[in-house]
C-alpha cells in the first residue's frame, strides 16, 4: 500500500503589498471636537502563485469622518506567501479563508494602527476578527442560497 503525502504547510514571509493614508481636511480636521463615525471594512483574497505557494491578503479600510468631512482614510493590505503542499478541497479552503487571515491580520491591525498615530491622529485599536466564525457564515450562505435554488428548481414544471 502506498504512503499518503504529508501534508505540508509553511509561512514563507508576510509583507504589505499595498498601503494608503490619506487626511484630506487636514489641519482643520485636528480643530473638531466631535465624536467622530468610525466605518472598518475587512476583506480577504487568496490567489496561487505556483504549485505550492499561495498569496493570502487581508484588506483593512479604515474611514474617519467628523459629519461630512473625512478625518482620514487608511488602507492597508496585508499579505502572506505560504507554502501548502497536500492540502486540498474543504482543507484547503478553508486554510485560504481563515488560517490564513488569522495569521495576517494582526499584522495589518497594526499597520493600520501605525499609519493612523503617523498621520497625527490617535490610535485606532481595531477589534479582534474570527475568520473561523466568517469563514463557517459563509459556507452557511452559500449552503442556504444552494438550498434554496434547488428548492426553485424542483417547482419549475419538467
Amino acid at each position: 500500500m502506498a504512503e499518503q503525502a504529508r501534508p505540508e504547510f509553511a509561512l514563507q514571509r508576510i509583507y504589505l503589498s499595498d498601503v494608503s493614508f490619506e487626511a484630506p481636511n487636514s489641519p482643520e480636521v485636528f480643530m473638531v471636537n466631535e465624536k467622530p463615525a468610525v466605518d472598518v471594512k475587512l476583506d480577504t483574497s487568496h490567489r496561487q502563485v505556483n504549485d505550492s505557494l499561495y498569496q493570502v491578503t487581508v484588506k483593512i479600510t479604515a474611514t474617519v469622518t467628523f459629519g461630512e468631512k473625512t478625518a482620514f482614510l487608511a488602507e492597508v493590505q496585508q499579505s502572506g506567501a505560504f507554502r501548502i503542499v497536500n492540502i486540498e478541497g474543504k482543507e484547503l479552503a478553508h486554510t485560504l479563508n481563515a488560517f490564513c487571515p488569522n495569521i495576517l491580520f494582526p499584522y495589518a491591525r497594526e499597520a493600520v494602527d501605525a499609519l493612523v498615530v503617523k498621520g497625527g491622529f490617535p490610535p485606532l485599536m481595531i477589534a479582534p476578527v474570527n475568520f473561523e466564525a466568517i469563514y463557517a457564515q459563509r459556507l452557511q450562505k452559500a449552503a442556504e442560497v444552494a438550498e434554496q435554488a434547488g428548492a426553485a428548481d424542483e417547482s419549475k414544471p419538467a
